[in-house]
């Protein structure tokens, strides 16, 4: 196969006809390329996530790459394929961080200079985690299309060679080679799930399991945010805007390759959005003990989105990368807490005198919850002089619990409002 060395993407007026295609056979070179360098994770069957929704799921933690991402696979078999003269003048590339990390680790270790350019807004523990395998990074542009720009000014300048994140068919077959594992752990798979950004992932997978398997449902799963895929695939025309706790899969522009593989073998494309991708991730830590990014969780969102296209059938998810920001994943894991009433702010209106937090306290704590935070508001209130809010931040068990605390509180004369969570009662006004 030819490359371009600089350049992200093929000519535009390049039919899809004359545009690479990826086989099983290439899938399984880059099998044999990749095997002992990158690390054949785990395929497991989740008991409660299948009780959980009634199908049958198998999770492959491509999160436990030494990179955390499957990234590591394409990356491998594209440098892997590089002439001597071209691995001394070194590679680059561009990607808000998993691409980057697999492409930085295998390039120092096959001893190939490598230059990373990431948008800004890439989160530190990625651009942190590239410059440490050895790369020289360069921060550039607020989107992944303003940073590739700035790759192709580098590489023509130094003359390098471009690894693209996705167009690319020893990524794309490199990539697919999560298929093979998958199919030869569980050969009765049904469907797979599988996150779309530009579309390297779902390419591989679907070119080896419908080789592998005919029958096999290929599913795809982009953020409800940048439906770029969906777009191409289905004619479609929804905008693509905002920060998506995916942003792994945020691409504005598929490739061209990986289109036309996904329009011949991809049975269907679907939108997750950001609060399915929140409760996805959380659900994987606190059942799988497993930290995904959204990306990562985008295949279990789509499934718990819509259970009953997938009750009692055989589904393969892809958890296709870990590196998530540590701060962004305590506020996922907080807001999770909330949506489920075990953590809630209570907004007690209370005369503002002696006593009355002792009062509150104890309620709640007759009722067995936590108070794990509270302070009172004189100043900005609508209250008159002599009253006070009590702000109450409480922990209990779930929903449930917290509507019998709420309850007791109502009974003992304070007026209370519950932020941002619904417990089957609509408060009454303050006047």
């Amino acid at each position: 196969m030819q490359h371009k060395e600089c350049g992200a993407q093929p000519a535009a007026d390049e039919s899809p006809a004359a545009l690479p295609r990826v086989t099983l056979a290439d899938v399984l070179a880059a099998h044999k390329v990749i095997g002992g360098h990158v690390a054949v994770t785990a395929c497991e069957r989740s008991r409660t996530l299948s009780d959980i929704t009634g199908a049958q799921i198998w999770l492959k933690f491509e999160n436990l790459q030494f990179t955390g991402s499957f990234k590591e696979r394409g990356a491998l078999n594209r440098l892997a394929a590089m002439t001597p003269e071209a691995r001394s003048r070194g590679v680059i590339t561009v990607s808000a961080g998993n691409h980057a990390q697999g492409v930085a680790y295998h390039a120092r270790r096959l001893r190939i200079p490598a230059v990373i350019v990431m948008p800004e807004p890439t989160p530190t523990v990625k651009v942190e985690n590239t410059r440490i395998l050895g790369a020289e990074v360069v921060l550039a542009g607020a989107s992944l299309e303003e940073a590739a720009e700035q790759a192709d000014r580098i590489c023509a300048q130094r003359r390098l060679t471009f690894v693209h994140p996705y167009d690319d068919p020893l990524v794309i077959a490199g990539q697919g080679t999560i298929a093979i594992e998958m199919l030869d752990k569980v050969p009765d798979l049904d469907v797979l799930l599988v996150p779309i950004g530009g579309g390297g992932l779902i390419s591989g997978m679907a070119v080896a399991a419908k080789a592998i398997k005919p029958g096999i449902e290929v599913i795809g799963v982009q953020s409800l945010l940048y439906p770029s895929m969906y777009n191409a695939i289905k004619s479609q025309q929804l905008p693509m805007r905002g920060d998506t706790l995916a942003e792994g899969i945020a691409v504005k522009a598929p490739g061209r390759i990986t289109t036309a593989h996904v329009r011949a073998l991809v049975d269907d494309i679907v939108l997750v959005d950001e609060a399915d991708i929140e409760r996805a991730l959380s659900l994987l830590l606190q059942i799988e003990k497993s930290v995904v990014e959204g990306a990562g969780a985008a295949g279990l969102a789509a499934l718990l989105s819509d259970t009953r296209r997938f009750a009692g059938r055989k589904v393969g998810l892809v958890l296709c990368g870990g590196n998530i920001d540590t701060r962004l994943l305590a506020s996922v894991l907080t807001r999770g807490l909330a949506r489920d009433g075990r953590l809630t702010q209570l907004s007690i209106d209370i005369p503002d005198r002696p006593g009355q937090l002792a009062r509150v306290a104890g309620v709640i704590g007759a009722e067995g919850a936590n108070i794990v935070e509270v302070y009172h508001q004189r100043v900005f209130t609508v209250l008159p002089a002599k009253g006070a809010e009590l702000h109450v931040v409480i922990e209990t068990r779930d929903r449930e619990h917290l509507g019998r605390v709420v309850q007791r509180l109502e009974e003992a004369g304070f007026l209370v409002v519950v932020k941002g969570v619904d417990v089957g009662r609509t408060p009454p006004p303050r006047f």
